[in-house]
C-alpha cells in the first residue's frame, strides 16, 4: 500500500487563517477530523497516512490552537458557539459538503453543534474520548472547570492554568495508559502542545473557553435528541482509562443510538498515541459497513429549536 503525503494548508475564514492538514483524493468520502484541548490537528499525524489511500481527511486547527491564527480574547469572543460556527464556515470554504466526524474532547462540542446546525453534512459520527452525557464527565478532572464555571473569580482561574501547563498536558497524556503502552507516548506531543499554549494571549483564551464550557452541558440534551432524531451512525473508540471523559461516557451513547459500535481500548485520554493502527482499522470498517449502506434522516426541526434554547440558557449561566 502507497503511503499518500499529507498536506499543509491554510485558508482564511472571517479573516482569520485557519491551518489544517489534509490527505487523500479530493473525490473521496470526507472525514473532518476535529482536535481537543490542548492540542492540534498534531493529533492526528499518526492516524491520517493510515486511511488517506481511502479517504479525504481533513484536519483543521481550530482558531488560537495550533498553527491557526490566535487572536487576543480581547479580539475574537471564544466560545464553543462561535469555533462551531467558525468550523462550519471552514468546511465550506475548503469545499466538504458531507463528511464524516471524528471528534475528541472540545473536538465533540463544536462537531456536535455543526451536526445540529448542519445535519444533512454529517454521514457518521467517530467519537474518540468525546463527551455528550453528563455520565461521562470524571468527577477528580472536572472539579476544577466546574468551579470556574460556576464563578469566575482570581481563584477558580488559577486552578485551571495548571491543566495547561507541560505538567498538566503530560498528566493527560500519560494517566490510564497501561505500562505496557506506556513507552509508545511520544514526549515530542506533551512538549508540541505545551509550548503552543504558553504562548503570549493563551491564558485569556484558554480561560474564556473552559469557562464557557458550561454551555455545552446545556447543550447536552439537543445533542441527544440530535442522536435519537438522525440515527447517525456512530462509533465510539474510547481510552478505557481516560479520567477526563471516563468509558460511561461512551457507552451511553446507547441511550439514544442503540446501534452505536462502542470500543473501549486499553489507553487514556489521547488514544490515537498509542492505538492509531487499531483505530484505524476500526474506523475503515465502520465507515464500509454503515455509511455507504445507510440513508441518514435528516435531523428534524425539534433539534434545531432546542439548540436555540440551548443556547439562550448557555447566555445566562
Amino acid at each position: 500500500m502507497s503511503v499518500l503525503p499529507t498536506h499543509h494548508r491554510a485558508v482564511t475564514v472571517r479573516g482569520h487563517e485557519i491551518a489544517y492538514r489534509e490527505a487523500g483524493p479530493a473525490d473521496a468520502p470526507a472525514l473532518l477530523l476535529l482536535h481537543g484541548f490542548p492540542t492540534s490537528s498534531h493529533m492526528f499525524r499518526d492516524l491520517i497516512p493510515l486511511l488517506a489511500d481511502r479517504y479525504r481527511l481533513v484536519a483543521p486547527d481550530h482558531l488560537g490552537f495550533g498553527r491557526s491564527a490566535a487572536p487576543s480574547a480581547d479580539e475574537f469572543a471564544y466560545t464553543f458557539a462561535e469555533l462551531a460556527a467558525l468550523t462550519a464556515e471552514f468546511t465550506e470554504a475548503v469545499g466538504l459538503d458531507r463528511f464524516a466526524l471524528y471528534v475528541q474532547d472540545y473536538g465533540a462540542p463544536i462537531g456536535l453543534r455543526l451536526a445540529l446546525a448542519h445535519p444533512e453534512r454529517v454521514t457518521a459520527i467517530v467519537t474518540q474520548n468525546g463527551n455528550a452525557y453528563e455520565e461521562g464527565l470524571g468527577a477528580e478532572a472536572w472539579a476544577p472547570v466546574l468551579a470556574l464555571i460556576a464563578e469566575r473569580t482570581p481563584a477558580t482561574e488559577e486552578p485551571v492554568r495548571a491543566i495547561r501547563s507541560l505538567t498538566g498536558i503530560r498528566w493527560q497524556y500519560e494517566t490510564g495508559v497501561p505500562a505496557e503502552y506506556r513507552d509508545l507516548l511520544s514526549p515530542d506531543a506533551w512538549h508540541h502542545d505545551a509550548a503552543l499554549m504558553a504562548r503570549e494571549g493563551q491564558d485569556g483564551i484558554q480561560l474564556d473557553l473552559i469557562a464557557d464550557y458550561g454551555s455545552n452541558f446545556a447543550l447536552y440534551p439537543a445533542f441527544q435528541e440530535y442522536f435519537r432524531t438522525s440515527r447517525v451512525p456512530l462509533l465510539a473508540v474510547w481510552g478505557e482509562g481516560d479520567q477526563v471523559f471516563v468509558p460511561a461516557g461512551a457507552e451511553a451513547f446507547r441511550h439514544d443510538l442503540p446501534d452505536a459500535e462502542i470500543h473501549l481500548l486499553p489507553t487514556g485520554h489521547f488514544a490515537l498515541e498509542t492505538h492509531a493502527p487499531r483505530i484505524a482499522s476500526l474506523i475503515d470498517d465502520f465507515l464500509t459497513r454503515r455509511v455507504r449502506r445507510t440513508r441518514i434522516r435528516t435531523a428534524s426541526a425539534g433539534a434545531f429549536v432546542l439548540l436555540k434554547d440551548a443556547e439562550r440558557v448557555g447566555r445566562r449561566r
